[in-house]
């Protein structure tokens, strides 16, 4: 056989990227396939906020932050819940992961030009007890530059290998075969679509120009999740998460799509924990939408009143924040596929994130001036405009206004009276530091921490005060996202067949991977912790093929 690269890499995304980069520096050969044009370089890590877990990094010190590999292993063994035959691997991947991200990772990126901001996030804080699911303390540090800045520190190295002639792009190629000679994979063959200028995360063609076919020593598959197809969503819902819901929005482009799991797994690869997912609950419909049902995530802090379809409190410790996947439990058992947040405006200034690069131009463009901007009086601007412009919002002076607005955007007519009488009582236990709401307690507690009280957390206030107004509720939605298992490998991101025996030839690394061996996370993230799988699994793929 005549090989044309010595790797040929399936998918364009971060743990693709990353692993061509550290075969570039190897002085390897690699053709990167896509089957979107390169518009699309970095795949949905561009798109993100550019979060990444790390555990007792200066940022925490500075912060007075304790955290150790033993706290964080035990915050990811409490999430992940490993209990199936087919988590030997994913558990390995996890303590390897995790000594990772307490050891090298910073230092390893920062060689590579990454810079975090200096402000340490504090995402799903659990409430189940010390070994129970949820992160201890806070470990989301933000790349400065959000996704674009982490994926330019791998994408300058891929390409310089292309101006070396060491990497070649192939967009717009579609893989529909991993091609395997004598039991080990040596290419693949698909089909050539035709050109397209359409922007990155747009809906592009599927129109076939011809057929082609790569041969090489090596196949590395990073080609992504699900999160795009809610046929494969559906297919894979969990019973132990419920129903599957009637509505979800789509929080990744529809190119996201699945199919190499299918391909790879006729190939003969193994795919596990395919019921394993991560959807979010705070997702809010786009009003300028990329993709087809696009929706964006809040990234909320504690403050607001949190509401089901009926107009009744979530239980504890479902705080916004708090647990994404007991949330979504708990909001499918209710038979309605929408919550409501129930806030004031100086919630919405102080708490209101939104996920996604292009929400956060001061720290995607690394604009200080931008960014000093959110320390001024209201809403940063992008949530302004989604509070103006937004169909999920309803402003309004008063509870009964407010809860008029629901009933037109809702499915259940609420009433206003015992809305009002909820906000009444919430209020009451504003006047202590303490008291028997727990919701109002996390508040309290979040605000111990000097990155939430300075930058994060609203003092605690009563929300029917008019100096604090107007009040705002805002229509929730489920937001489909990752995928947490599939393609079973061991620590080199050799794939594996059904019998546990390593398929030669075949890598995966990525989301396709479940973020390494199948599934790292087990059955919750701790958040921050998709892209540093898809770079640490994405590394021992192509540390592997360099040998």
């Amino acid at each position: 056989m005549t090989r044309d690269a010595d790797v040929v890499v399936v998918g364009a995304g971060l743990a693709g990227l990353v692993a061509t980069a550290e075969l570039v520096a190897a002085g390897k050969r690699v053709i990167l396939v896509d089957q979107e044009n390169e518009a699309n370089l970095g795949g949905q890590a561009f798109w993100s906020f550019g979060g990444l877990f790390l555990v007792d990094s200066p940022e925490q010190r500075r912060l007075g932050i304790k955290d150790s590999y033993d706290l964080a292993l035990q915050d990811w063994m409490g999430a992940a819940t490993f209990d199936r035959p087919e988590d030997h691997w994913p558990r390995q991947w996890a303590e390897a992961y995790v000594a990772f991200a307490a050891g090298e990772k910073r230092s390893w990126l920062r060689e590579r030009g990454w810079k975090v901001f200096p402000l340490v996030g504090w995402a799903e804080r659990g409430g189940y007890g010390a070994t129970g699911h949820g992160n201890s303390v806070p470990r989301f540090h933000l790349t400065w530059g959000t996704g674009p800045g982490l994926v330019e520190v791998f994408e300058r190295i891929v390409r310089e290998g292309v101006e070396r002639g060491s990497v070649t792009f192939a967009f717009r190629h579609r893989v529909d075969e991993v091609v395997v000679t004598d039991g080990a994979a040596t290419g693949v063959r698909g089909a050539v679509l035709e050109p397209t200028t359409v922007a990155r995360g747009v809906s592009s063609s599927r129109t076939v120009v011809r057929d082609f076919e790569i041969r090489a020593d090596a196949v590395l598959v990073t080609s992504g999740g699900i999160g795009g197809n809610w046929e494969l969503v559906k297919k894979n819902w969990p019973t132990r998460m419920g129903r599957v819901p009637r509505h979800m929005l789509s929080g990744v482009p529809a190119h996201v799509d699945g199919r190499m799991l299918e391909i790879t797994g006729r190939a003969g690869g193994h795919v596990i924990n395919e019921d394993r997912m991560w959807h979010y609950t705070e997702g809010i419909t786009n009003f300028d939408s990329v993709w087809p049902n696009h929706g964006i995530r809040i990234l909320p802090g504690p403050s607001s009143l949190w509401l089901d379809a009926t107009g009744h409190q979530l239980p504890a410790p479902l705080f916004p924040g708090f647990d994404t996947l007991g949330t979504l439990e708990h909001i499918v058992s209710t038979d309605h596929d929408y919550t409501w947040f129930v806030l004031d405006q100086k919630i919405i200034e102080k708490e209101f994130g939104l996920s996604g690069q292009e929400q956060n131009p001061d720290l995607t463009g690394r604009d200080v001036r931008k960014l000093l901007e959110r320390v001024r009086p209201g809403a940063p601007g992008p949530v302004e405009a989604f509070k103006t412009r937004g169909e999920d919002f309803v402003v309004a002076e008063s509870v009964a206004e407010l809860v008029a607005g629901m009933n037109k955007i809702g499915d259940v007519e609420l009433d206003p009276a015992a809305i009002e009488a909820l906000l009444v009582a919430r209020d009451r236990e504003m006047d202590n530091d303490f008291g028997k709401d727990l919701s109002v307690s996390a508040i309290h507690a979040a605000r111990k921490y000097r990155g939430d009280r300075v930058a994060r957390i609203a003092s605690p206030h009563k929300m029917l005060d008019p100096a604090n107004g107007p009040l705002i509720a805002v229509k929730l939605h489920l937001l489909t996202r990752k995928s947490l298992g599939g393609l079973e490998t061991n620590l080199d991101s050799q794939v594996l067949r059904a019998d546990g025996s390593v398929f030669p030839g075949l890598y995966a690394a990525g989301e396709v991977a479940g973020f390494g061996g199948g599934g790292v996370h087990g059955y919750r993230s701790l958040e921050g912790t998709f892209l540093g799988g898809c770079i640490f699994s994405g590394r021992a793929a192509g540390r592997a093929l360099s040998r």
